[in-house]
């Protein structure tokens, strides 16, 4: 049986044989029956078409539409907030366990005064987490508060204030269950055919911020790291890289990655963006940054950084250009770390017209960032078409997280620039962003894309395509040309003998984001073949 091969049929599609070959070793590629595979030629493959059509079919019912997308294979998830993708019926289940009390008015979790777990400990106006379990109003409402579930915007409580607060009200409870949380959003991923994550999570950052006390501000950026270096800032690496040891161990633990009845979701590769606070003091935000870049530096599993909390906060909207000269400083410093940035996850009314001008653009051409999270406000920007223009020619590619833009900004439809940014050619991918707190999941995504906006098959296999070439895995593409999926890399697009087989072979063992894209295609191609 050969084991792989690529090339060109005679209408000018790509072919590849997909066998049962031990490139890199996933149960996938293992149990994977020989097949052929036509990417986007002139003559679509039968699969394509039939699936096409049955995506056709099931816009017409929502619950059909669902239950296909849920199917379909999607890639990854590059814009996902640990923290806010765990549903609040686990946090409820973590504080319980861990004896924390709920503040009966604001819904906020604490600590409780001391170890006994009752309510007497909890004092006034606070009851054990754990009576949420026979309170159904206290667990409704604990569930509201820490989610958008049947949110309702009232006098001086808007979407956004409701959203942003909620990470508030579940923040006490420990990173000690960082692992539980890997396990439920690789489970969930899981389940609905996705197979990379890269999640953002924020770790520690106390002893930072004492650093940056002890150090102080300076408007050399150069001196100013190797002072929060000389005073121990890098010895939080050594701390965070022990927490991802932990967490990771347990997620395998619970899914018995290492035992024969193995989850599927072990098969969910997990990597992270250390996001950091941007609504802290300058010098609090540079330390955070010096830390981040040091660990994206330092441990393969942090592949990038992002900096988070709402744009629209005063320090934020304040800082804004001071930060991103702070982060295009550190880029070259660190030429390596990639760059992900909220950037535009603005709307008119939040902030004067006037401050709409630049976020995005201050982002690309200061900071560097390689891909933008939200982009909302592109199209207030100065002169906004030629941003376009630039965006889509640096190949700066937009997280589009459709449902947090609508219940944070209130902007969908047409308000959202989804369409205007595939229209000039800049690539884009749908994510979740807080997928616990919206109460949502990747397929609600896909579902309201293709709803909003009448996508065609073809239309969602270049976003789920754009989700593993943009992401910020190590290697090189399997892709001739970035973000055109027509024609693969020389090393498997040969004519199907030994020596190509194993040219092709050896290029997706030392490139993991090949590999990804490779088991991307196969999973396009068993989910055609069951049409």
């Amino acid at each position: 049986m050969k084991r792989a091969l690529g090339g060109y049929s005679s209408s000018g599609s790509v072919v590849l044989a997909l066998t049962a070959a031990t490139i890199i070793g996933l149960p996938l590629f293992a149990a994977e029956a020989r097949a052929q595979v036509i990417l986007d030629g002139p003559l679509a493959s039968s699969g394509e078409v039939r699936t096409a059509r049955a995506l056709e079919a099931a816009k017409k019912n929502p619950l059909e539409l669902r239950a296909f997308l849920a199917g379909m294979p999607k890639g990854g998830d590059l814009h996902n907030h640990l923290s806010g993708a765990i549903y609040a019926e686990t946090f409820i289940r973590e504080a319980a366990e861990d004896h924390m009390c709920v503040d009966r008015a604001t819904m906020v979790i604490s600590p409780a005064l001391a170890s006994a777990p009752d309510a007497a400990h909890c004092g006034t106006g606070k009851v054990a987490a754990s009576e949420g379990f026979s309170d159904q109003h206290l667990y409704d409402a604990i569930v509201d508060a820490f989610s958008m579930r049947g949110f309702v915007p009232s006098a001086g409580v808007t979407g956004h204030d409701h959203f942003f607060d909620s990470f508030e009200k579940f923040r006490a409870i420990s990173d000690g269950h960082l692992g539980d949380w890997l396990d439920e959003v690789a489970v969930r991923a899981a389940r609905q055919n996705e197979q990379y994550l890269e999640l953002m999570h924020t770790p520690s950052f106390a002893h930072a911020f004492g650093v940056a006390k002890d150090v102080g501000w300076m408007d050399d950026f150069g001196k100013l790291r190797e002072q929060l270096l000389a005073h121990g800032l890098r010895d939080d690496v050594v701390m965070v890289r022990g927490d991802l040891d932990r967490a990771e161990a347990l997620r395998e633990e619970h899914e018995h990655c290492r035992q024969a009845d193995r989850a599927v979701a072990c098969d969910v590769e997990i990597r992270y963006l250390y996001q950091v606070l941007r609504g802290f003091p300058k010098e609090d935000v540079y330390a955070q940054l010096v830390l981040a870049f040091e660990m994206a530096a330092s441990d393969q599993r942090v592949v990038g950084i992002n900096m988070v909390m709402p744009e629209d906060g005063f320090i934020s909207m304040r800082d804004y250009d001071l930060q991103m000269r702070m982060v295009g400083f550190l880029h070259g410093a660190y030429p390596g770390v990639h760059i992900s940035l909220h950037a535009g996850e603005l709307a008119p009314g939040q902030v004067t017209y006037e401050e709409l001008c630049c976020h995005i653009r201050e982002a690309v051409e200061v900071a560097h960032a390689e891909r933008i999270g939200h982009g909302v406000s592109v199209m207030y920007e100065d002169r906004p078409n030629e941003l376009l223009h630039e965006m889509a020619a640096r190949r700066v590619m937009v997280e589009i997280n459709l449902t947090s833009n609508d219940v944070i900004l209130g902007v969908k439809g047409g308000d959202d620039p989804f369409p205007i940014y595939r229209k000039a050619g800049v690539p884009v991918a749908l994510s979740t962003d807080d997928e616990g707190v919206s109460r949502i999941d990747i397929t609600h995504e896909f579902v309201r894309a293709v709803e909003t906006y009448g996508l065609s098959y073809a239309d969602l296999k270049q976003l789920v395509r754009n989700s593993i070439e943009y992401s910020f895995l190590p290697g090189n593409s399997l892709w001739r040309e970035r973000g055109v999926f027509t024609r693969m890399v020389s090393e498997c697009a040969g004519s199907g003998d030994s020596a190509a087989e194993d040219r092709c072979q050896t290029f997706l063992r030392a490139n993991e984001k090949a590999r990804r894209e490779w088991e991307l295609e196969i999973r396009f191609r068993k989910f055609e073949q069951s049409r």
